[in-house]
């Protein structure tokens, strides 16, 4: 499983499809062989169009938290975190595509009082699940 690290690479897999959604959640898709959907500043357009975005034939992967949904850098971290740690075991079933997970709400303060408390991690952990196994149904 390969990581996505460029706003261009971003920005080409949230031009894709919202494969599945949850309730906190949303995972978009494209296919490897996407092109850039805005050219990146500082540099020639021509050089930046000749190089792939996504250079390996494998499952991509990113995670989106806005500050929007979880305001705390403590609490984004720890959903990060588990976005990557369940797609990490879930990635084999998934296509070779570059895949986004975005936070699309925020969790309740008033039932999750800690920004890392435990009860967050196994929520967070469980609709991931839920959101992947969508996925991999919609794949079908």
């Amino acid at each position: 499983m390969q990581r996505l690290q460029t706003r261009s690479q971003f920005q080409a897999v949230l031009a894709g499809a919202v494969v599945a959604k949850t309730a906190h959640f949303a995972l978009h898709r494209n296919a490897l062989d996407a092109r850039p959907v805005q050219a990146e500043t500082g540099g020639p357009a021509e050089a930046l169009a000749a190089r792939p975005l996504f250079p390996f034939q494998d499952v991509w992967f990113g995670a989106m938290v806005p500050k929007r949904w979880a305001k705390r850098a403590v609490t984004r971290n720890a959903i990060k975190r588990q976005i990557y740690t369940v797609s990490a075991a879930v990635a084999e079933s998934l296509p070779r595509a570059a895949h986004v997970v975005r936070l699309r709400a925020a969790f309740d303060r008033k039932q999750f009082v800690s920004a890392s408390s435990d009860a967050l991690k196994a929520a967070v952990r469980t609709e991931l699940q839920q959101l992947l196994a969508r996925a991999g149904a919609a794949r079908a």
